[in-house]
């Protein structure tokens, strides 16, 4: 990596023009659409389009809370996303005539709304549906209560019907998303099976995959079943296998003979992958292993073999072989009886408390509570502006800021932007596409149903062009109202381009710059490394290496993701942003070497001269914790171990082992880890760079809280 300065320009470019392959399959956009689209439908053609306008609309805003997950998982949210809007949409039809009493529902729901971040992204996009249908119900207030619970009730019931769509196939694919899950994980594997040698990124996609998994299989909402046991065996199988997989990329003395093994293994992995995708018996796999046997028999044949690796290419090839054999239970096809006690979640992927989540993000060292501060001031000056300025369809100031405005500056720069040049692509798509259809509500209603399959389908690929086909989607709805569609699409584009100003606006003014926590996260990642080392020092401890991995593959995301947000923030040092890859990537060279070790304890009962093998992790573990510390503190590292004499001693104690393969293995190993704890050192010490603003709160925000 190298470090870059900001530029404007270079950044304009890169908003408008950085586009993602499209992640959301045709089933889900399908019946999204449908949600929508078959309410409204069927009230036109019984004579209640209104009734079918207040289910579409409850549809459309809890849209993106149909993400993948296990079916109870989702159930769950939907009703929570439905019940939200329905609540929003109560309050706003009832308060929205009165101007305190609706400022301080948008104040005290921006509030909270900005605060749910630290759950994550789906269920804060619960909170920004809420702020976003109370100020939209908001103007058209009713004088009677029972008007607005009926009004209310369509939106629930809009969200509701979604929900079913989403849990129909519950009954008929009952393991769906996790054989999907672990489908992802396993594609993962054969790529990084492929990469002759492990880049700094080493699958980012792998990483999310594996940590969704863990997630999917053991979280809170997880499916029951005995079919589930299969599930958990592949899981730990797939970690097991990265283990390996790792090991031989870090050791292996002829790329050459190993490239033709691990094409072998990728061969099975991408098979295994098919068969749990399509949920069919893993016949394919079967083959393909024959072959990986094959070439196994070949390299261990050779006599240039001899270095070290046998351990690995025989557990590897020992857990493909499992994994074949497990997949043919992965599903609702067949069961498995294990004795096995089930596998917790990892602690790093466990939730605090939500209470005692809330409790440690109310201060003002809290990005949330920063969020949320920022979040509640903007909303309540733009409806107070909307509203003071009689603006037409002035709802859609506040709603704009409550889509852009985002915990750090690049997202909340990047949606902005888009949102208005997307607003302005939708009033020319818009345009065109009702001056050529024809003046039909059933034409019209079929062209809504495309605009709202590209604004699913395109939400993730590019958030601009998402937009475009969002504002064809709502100004033709709003035309079944008696809405103007040039009127709303000219008032959309002119609130449109408010709302961002003050989204903007309001981060400039309060703003919280990554740079100032940067060191923080990085110094989180080196920590978590150095427990994952003292977790392998205590060799028999098997689970807490996995904890511990998990940990630190957290870690790491979350370190990645602030350089990130970094990146994309004028006024970023060079020096920090060099400071910052130089570290994540010399960090990632000390993780492959951690996993190697976990790889080659796993592997065997007993390491010659176990003893000084913990002792001297242990130490190593102990330099790097203070290289954190000091990087947090922002003072010099305290005197560290002299680790490269340790590690001589060493090497010359395993040169009178008896299992020399093994030994000469432990003695790379710890080569290479004094080498990556020195240069963390080096790193650390060169650039030592004061920064500004408040450590941030221990509970931190989940990697992705900027999506």
């Amino acid at each position: 990596m190298t470090a870059r300065s900001y530029s404007l320009r270079a950044t304009l470019i890169d908003s408008l023009t950085r586009t993602r392959r499209p992640d959301v399959p045709l089933r889900v956009v399908l019946r999204n659409t449908a949600a929508v689209i078959l309410p409204l439908a069927a009230g036109m053609a019984t004579g209640h389009t209104e009734i079918g306008l207040g289910v579409g609309a409850g549809a459309l805003n809890t849209m993106f809370s149909d993400q993948p997950g296990p079916y109870r998982q989702r159930m769950w949210r939907l009703l929570m996303a439905a019940l939200a809007a329905a609540f929003a949409s109560l309050l706003g039809m009832l308060v929205g005539g009165e101007f305190w009493p609706m400022l301080a529902a948008i104040v005290g729901t921006g509030f909270f709304g900005g605060l749910l971040v630290v759950f994550g992204v789906d269920i804060a996009r619960v909170g920004m549906t809420s702020i976003i249908l109370l100020v939209v119900t908001a103007s058209t207030p009713v004088a009677q209560a029972s008007q607005a619970l009926g009004a209310a009730a369509l939106i629930f019931a809009g969200g509701l019907l979604l929900g079913l769509f989403s849990i129909a196939a519950w009954p008929l694919q009952r393991y769906r998303p996790e054989r999907q899950a672990l489908a992802g994980v396993y594609r993962g594997l054969a790529k990084l099976a492929r990469q002759q040698a492990h880049d700094d990124a080493d699958v980012p996609a792998l990483t999310e995959a594996m940590t969704t998994l863990q997630t999917t299989l053991l979280g809170r909402h997880h499916a029951r079943g005995r079919a589930m046991e299969a599930f958990g065996v592949l899981l730990e199988l797939a970690e097991r296998i990265r283990l390996e997989l790792t090991a031989i990329a870090e050791l292996r003395s002829h790329p050459a003979m190993h490239a033709i093994f691990r094409e072998d293994a990728a061969l099975v992995l991408a098979a295994i992958a098919e068969a749990l995708e399509t949920g069919n018996a893993p016949e394919r796999a079967e083959q393909s292993l024959k072959g990986l046997r094959a070439s196994e028999r070949t390299l261990l044949d050779d006599e240039r073999a001899s270095d070290g690796l046998t351990v690995h290419i025989h557990a590897l090839a020992g857990q493909l072989a499992a994994a074949v054999r497990n997949a043919h239970w992965a599903g609702s096809r067949g069961e498995l009886r294990a004795a096995a006690a089930e596998t917790p979640l990892p602690a790093a992927l466990r939730g605090h408390s939500p209470l005692a989540t809330l409790r440690a993000n109310l201060t003002p060292h809290s990005v949330a509570f920063r969020h949320a501060v920022r979040s509640a001031a903007c909303l309540g000056v733009a409806w107070a502006v909307a509203r003071h300025m009689h603006l037409p369809h002035g709802y859609w100031v506040p709603m704009t800021a409550a889509i852009v405005l985002r915990p750090d500056f690049a997202a909340t720069f990047n949606f902005g932007l888009l949102r208005v040049v997307g607003t302005v692509l939708g009033l020319l798509l818009t345009t065109a596409l009702l001056w050529l259809a024809p003046n039909e509500p059933w034409a019209h209603l079929a062209l809504m149903a495309v605009l709202c399959m590209g604004f699913r389908y395109l939400a993730t690929a590019h958030y601009g062009a998402a937009v475009a086909a969002l504002t064809g989607t709502v100004v033709i709805l709003l035309s079944f109202e008696g809405v103007s569609p040039a009127d709303a699409v000219i008032d959309r584009v002119i609130n449109t381009a408010l709302g961002s100003a003050m989204a903007l606006l309001a981060y400039v003014l309060w703003p919280t710059w990554e740079r100032a926590r940067a060191r923080a996260a990085l110094a989180e990642m080196l920590g978590a490394y150095a427990n994952y080392l003292r977790a392998l020092a205590a060799t028999e401890q098997h689970d807490a290496h996995r904890e511990a991995r998990t940990a630190a593959r957290m870690a790491r995301t979350n370190a990645q993701a602030s350089i990130e947000r970094m990146r994309g923030e004028p006024g970023t040092p060079a020096t920090l942003l060099e400071l910052a890859e130089s570290l994540f990537a010399n960090g990632n060279r000390l993780a492959r070497t951690a996993m190697s070790l976990e790889a080659l304890i796993d592997n065997r009962a007993a390491l010659p001269e176990q003893i000084e093998v913990s002792g001297f992790v242990g130490q190593t573990a102990d330099a790097l914790h203070a290289i954190a510390v000091g990087l947090r503190e922002q003072r010099p590292v305290k005197a560290l171990p002299p680790l490269r004499d340790l590690q001589r001693s060493f090497a010359a104690l395993l040169e009178l082992s008896d299992d020399a393969a093994t030994a000469e293995l432990l003695a790379r190993l710890s080569d290479r880890l004094v080498d990556n704890v020195n240069t963390l050192a080096h790193v650390v010490e060169r650039s030592r760079y004061p920064l500004p603003g408040p450590t941030p709160d221990e509970h931190r925000l989940p990697q992705d809280w900027a999506s």
